[in-house]
């Protein structure tokens, strides 16, 4: 299952388009895909950053353990961090059962609001999953 909607990381991030706060300001939500959590089996552990972290496209945010592994979460763009899920301190494995729902990650107020254009588009990210 790939939306349509959302654009696409080579490391399996996923990003909506720029969605209005109520602030004035706009954020993207940023969650893993279907794909990255069946890769990593039954997720146990999530750790994100804090409200107010300023994140960088392609590197690193956090991490996702899984009873196979440690992923890490790489930033589909550069920004700062203005929520985060606390549901999945209680209740990780809901990046295992609704990975583009209630398994989002962080939001993320980008410092270009452009900068999600860039991603891969659902045709793309469906390319790369295939060839994987």
């Amino acid at each position: 299952m790939i939306p349509e909607d959302l654009r696409y990381t080579a490391e399996h991030e996923w990003l909506t388009p720029l969605q209005p706060t109520g602030d004035g300001e706009a954020t993207h939500k940023v969650g893993i895909t279907d794909f990255a959590q069946d890769a990593l089996g039954d997720i146990v552990y999530v750790q994100l950053p804090e409200v107010g972290a300023e994140v960088k496209a392609g590197e690193s945010f956090g991490e996702v353990e899984s009873t196979k592994s440690v992923s890490e979460l790489y930033a589909p763009v550069t920004g700062t961090v203005a929520a985060v899920n606390d549901k999945l301190a209680d209740a990780p494995d809901l990046l295992n059962t609704d990975p583009y729902g209630e398994g989002w990650l962080v939001r993320i107020r980008p410092a270009d609001p452009s900068a999600g254009d860039a991603l891969l588009d659902a045709a793309a990210y469906r390319e790369l999953t295939e060839a994987q």
